[in-house]
């Protein structure tokens, strides 16, 4: 589940704050929450707005210094405090741009401390100074200042955007619960939610470990973005995690069937859902597929579990070839001796021998296998006629305690029915 956890946050803080801001109210901010300003735009004499054009052009061309000390020429001459609020942005924004961010942030609070911008002027102010703090990682600053403007801007004019910025710094300061709660309300506010928002969601329901919304979640977001793989192995192994098997599988096999699934890991997830909800034929099949287009290394352990699901499934000839494929690549004897039982039970006696045989040549077996692999070589020389042969190998057999009682008993067996045959 860390997995699942951890991808989705990373996910969705880098996306999510690259663009937006955020909020709340501390008991700080609340003794500022009360009716609009009202307040509207002063005046500026043709003298200062003719200076501060020039400023503003020096500004354009980058010869930032020179155009600040004009503005700060003109706010220290400044009577009104509209005047200096306006001036005090204008250098704010300089020092920006001279990427001197402490000194940009003190004008810009100057300029709303003043408080005697236009409303629209001054509360587009107070929500960048809270961005501003934000970028500077200034996280309890810009928390304060959004409360702020949250509580003095009217309801009506909260944004979706601000809920964002909130939630990622909510983010931030791990409150989790809070990330939530501000993402989901700015998912509800917008009739197109971005998908960083969905995404920082999801991270905080898995750092809550809040299974069945995170689900919730990722249906939203398959539903949007269905061609994300990330989302479909997110759904599938979220199902998992809360116990809904059958879900997990659903979920992953659709996405397979969509082609979305193109990694080793994805088909062996695929696979093992398939096996534990007893669908084995299902589970061989996407196995046999993705070794035989590489996708699944052949390797000896994926050749065998195909060949197992087959066998489950009773498909046995396909599970005799899986078998065979993992054979080659062993280096005991194990593998050989399984399609060997598989060959006896379907009486083919030739070809039961000669994986008998290969068993025994490859060797590795434990003690047992080595007696029931002399016994079993007995069986099938006995059923060809090959009545020495049979003998030699159950003289064998004979040697190993958990195949001695057996092997006696065929043999009397044997005698019987030459006996009675007259062979």
């Amino acid at each position: 589940m860390a997995t699942i956890r951890s991808t989705a946050l990373a996910a969705a803080v880098a996306a999510t704050l690259s663009g937006a801001p955020f909020f709340a109210v501390t008991a700080q901010a609340q003794d500022a929450c009360g009716a609009e300003r009202g307040v509207t735009a002063g005046t500026t004499d043709q003298a200062v707005y003719n200076r501060m054009t020039k400023a503003y052009e020096l500004v354009g061309e980058e010869q930032y210094s020179e155009a600040k000390d004009i503005f700060v020429q003109l706010r220290n001459r400044a009577t009104s405090d509209y005047s200096k609020s306006v001036l005090a942005q204008a250098i704010a924004q300089v020092n920006w741009q001279m990427e001197d961010y402490d000194a940009a942030l003190k004008e810009f609070e100057t300029a709303v401390e003043l408080d005697a911008l236009p409303d629209q002027q001054h509360y587009a102010l107070m929500y960048q100074i809270a961005q501003l703090y934000y970028s500077k990682e200034r996280y309890s600053e810009a928390l304060e200042r959004l409360d702020l403007w949250f509580c003095r801007v009217p309801e009506e004019k909260h944004t979706a955007a601000a809920y964002v910025l909130q939630g990622s710094i909510y983010a931030q300061r791990e409150d989790w619960r809070n990330v939530v709660t501000s993402m989901g309300k700015a998912i509800s506010m917008s009739p197109d939610p971005k998908e960083p928002w969905y995404q920082l969601k999801l991270a905080a329901h898995f750092q809550l470990e809040q299974f069945p919304e995170a689900a919730d979640t990722l249906e939203v977001l398959i539903s949007k973005w269905p061609d994300k793989k990330v989302y479909w192995n997110q759904l599938s192994n979220t199902y998992y995690r809360i116990g809904n098997n059958a879900k997990a599988l659903s979920v992953i096999a659709l996405a397979y069937r969509k082609g979305l699934l193109d990694k080793q890991p994805d088909m062996l997830y695929l696979a093992n859902l398939y096996a534990s909800q007893d669908v084995p034929f299902k589970a061989a099949q996407v196995l046999q597929t993705e070794l035989e287009a590489g996708v699944i290394a052949p390797e000896e352990r994926y050749w065998t579990m195909a060949g197992d699901n087959w066998y489950a499934a009773e498909e046995y000839e396909r599970a005799l070839a899986a078998f065979a494929q993992s054979g080659k690549l062993a280096d005991d004897g194990k593998i050989d001796m399984r399609r060997a039982y598989i060959l006896v039970d379907m009486e083919r006696w030739e070809e039961g021998a000669a994986a008998l045989q290969a068993a025994l040549d490859k060797g590795g077996l434990k003690e047992r296998e080595t007696g029931d692999a002399h016994l079993l070589m007995g069986m099938t020389e006995f059923q060809r006629g090959n009545y020495e042969r049979a003998t030699a190998a159950w003289n064998r057999a004979a040697r190993f305690p958990g195949a001695r009682g057996q092997a006696q008993q065929w043999q009397a067996h044997m005698r019987e029915e030459r006996a009675r045959t007259g062979l």
